[in-house]
């Protein structure tokens, strides 16, 4: 079809996202991602075009983080953007 599949903007945005979340995550939290969902806005085309992709944390509390994701060109043209939940997991720190 001459275009890339959305499945790739969705991995790039789920990372971007994920990566985001990991910031606010202290020692012994993990932030493995609860829900991503996804608008596309326009076709990426396979044709070489760099691209930036980002990801923001909207809200850091307890239990929960939540993301805003964008995949815009180098004008700042909006490609795809998404929102990501991602749950804040207590795990035993080795030594402490």
């Amino acid at each position: 079809m001459g275009t890339v599949h959305g499945g790739w903007m969705l991995t790039m945005l789920d990372t971007a996202m994920a990566l985001a979340a990991q910031t606010t995550l202290q020692a012994g939290e993990d932030g493995p991602t609860h829900e991503t969902s996804a608008k596309f806005v326009r076709p990426i085309l396979p044709d070489g075009k760099p691209f930036r992709i980002f990801g923001t944390v909207v809200s850091r509390g307890r239990g929960l983080i939540t993301v805003d994701g964008r995949i815009e060109d180098e004008t700042g043209k909006l490609y795809a953007h998404g929102t990501s939940t991602c749950v804040v997991v207590r795990r035993e720190v080795a030594g402490g």
